[in-house]
């Protein structure tokens, strides 16, 4: 019984930790739960706290260290990269702002989430108690999709 329930604790472990990884997010945690057969509800919640869990920092920290990654020559052009491809999804959200933002990161789509969102928060020097509800309740509906998906088609 105690094997059961660590390996439990470690596959619940490890949903959560790749729905925190920028790319994958929920949209790949998902179906990693049902490969675990963890049933659905924590699954979303799992996933949705996941995906979350890092926007703060994300919003808190992006430019300061992109300011300092931006030193070392070596990165320069990647930074340039990143920033260039997120300012280019927030010209949507300057125009129509939060509902925007919930729009952009409610789309399970490549390229679209809450990292990319946190990012355009951050380049726009949105303040975090206006840009993080905005991504949450985008993040939670990017869960009901991919989870209504996942669970019935898979």
């Amino acid at each position: 019984m105690i094997n059961y329930l660590m390996e439990f604790w470690q596959e619940l472990l490890v949903v959560f930790g790749i729905s925190m990884v920028p790319v994958i997010e929920l949209r790949g945690a998902i179906p990693v739960a049902i490969a675990y057969d963890i049933p659905w509800q924590l699954a979303y919640v799992l996933c949705v706290a996941g995906n979350i869990f890092p926007v703060p920092f994300i919003i808190a920290y992006m430019k300061p260290v992109f300011g300092f990654i931006r030193r070392s020559k070596l990165f320069v052009k990647f930074i340039d990269w990143m920033e260039r491809r997120t300012m280019k999804k927030a010209e949507t959200v300057l125009k129509y702002s939060g509902i925007a933002l919930f729009v952009f990161v409610a789309i399970p789509a490549p390229g679209t989430g809450a990292w990319t969102g946190a990012m355009i928060a951050a380049i726009l020097g949105m303040r975090m108690k206006y840009s993080i509800p905005w991504i949450t309740l985008g993040v939670a509906v990017a869960g009901i999709v991919v989870t209504f998906l996942s669970y019935h088609l898979i």
